[in-house]
C-alpha cells in the first residue's frame, strides 16, 4: 500500500530573546499559517529559565 502524502511541514520554534531553536513542530501548509504561529507562541526557554516568545524558523 502506498502512503498518503500529507500537507504538513516540520518547522522549528526559535526563541526571540536568546535565538535558540528549542522546539520542533509540524504545521499544515494547506490553508495558510495559523495566526497564533505568525505572532509567536509563549514557550519555556531552558537557557533563560523563563517563558519567552518563540517564532517560526524554517530550516
Amino acid at each position: 500500500m502506498a502512503k498518503k502524502k500529507t500537507a504538513r511541514e516540520s518547522v522549528w520554534l526559535q526563541c526571540t530573546e536568546c535565538g535558540d531553536l528549542n522546539y520542533r513542530t509540524s504545521v499544515n501548509t494547506k490553508g495558510g499559517m495559523p495566526e497564533k504561529l505568525k505572532d509567536g507562541i509563549k514557550k519555556y526557554s531552558p537557557r533563560l529559565r523563563k517563558h519567552t516568545t518563540h517564532k517560526i524558523k524554517r530550516k
